[in-house]
């Protein structure tokens, strides 16, 4: 019984200290740094389209004009994700909606929020327990003037030997009004992957 007791132990101890030298430790790491895991769409991809196009549009003489009398209000419809990733193209909208906020050339009406708009003014106005007089009435809020959209396309090839993959982010900036496209660039990020070959 004693040794039955003992290997017993002796086994929980072995599986304790496995499982003490699995634990991964954990560090904070430059969110800005270059990011150079694999081929695929990543947080500096992200941050270099987001920068790029935000600069040109900001820098374009459309866009001089435009803001010259005051702040247009604008909606940033979602990009649209064209490649074969699963891309969250959310983010790549958020970053590019921040950035031209933080230009205060522009304001916004965030057309992902409507309904739940909706549902606080329905509870304000309809639900009896707001003061009429403090309620937010509807048919008070501002319509865009502009919309700011894109895409984001990739290209894909391979062979024994290497790996490339080609991006191409598209934005256009449309007067809502007359239906003029106003601005419109891109830009490209090319990202190449060497094969490894066996080492002996």
């Amino acid at each position: 019984m004693k040794t039955l007791t003992l290997s017993l132990i002796s086994i929980g101890l072995v599986l304790s200290l496995g499982a003490c030298s699995n634990k991964a430790t954990v560090s904070y790491g430059d969110a800005q740094e270059v990011e150079t895991t694999d081929l695929s769409f990543g947080s500096t991809d992200l941050q270099t389209i987001a920068t790029e196009m935000t600069d040109s549009l900001l820098q374009s003489v459309a866009v001089n004009e435009l803001t010259r009398d005051g702040r247009p209000v604008m909606y940033v419809e979602r990009i649209k994700n064209k490649t074969s990733e699963h891309i969250d193209t959310e983010s790549i909208t958020d970053s590019v909606s921040t950035k031209l906020l933080r230009s205060g050339k522009f304001r916004f009406v965030d057309m992902s929020r409507v309904q739940d708009v909706s549902k606080q003014l329905e509870f304000q106005n309809e639900g009896g327990l707001v003061d009429p007089s403090k309620a937010v009435q509807f048919g008070k809020q501002t319509g865009a003037e502009y919309m700011l959209y894109g895409n984001l396309s990739s290209i894909v090839k391979s062979n024994k030997d290497k790996s490339d993959v080609y991006y191409k982010f598209t934005m256009r900036l449309m007067d809502l009004e007359s239906g003029i496209v106003e601005w419109a660039d891109e830009t490209e990020i090319r990202k190449t992957k060497e094969k490894q070959g066996w080492s002996w």
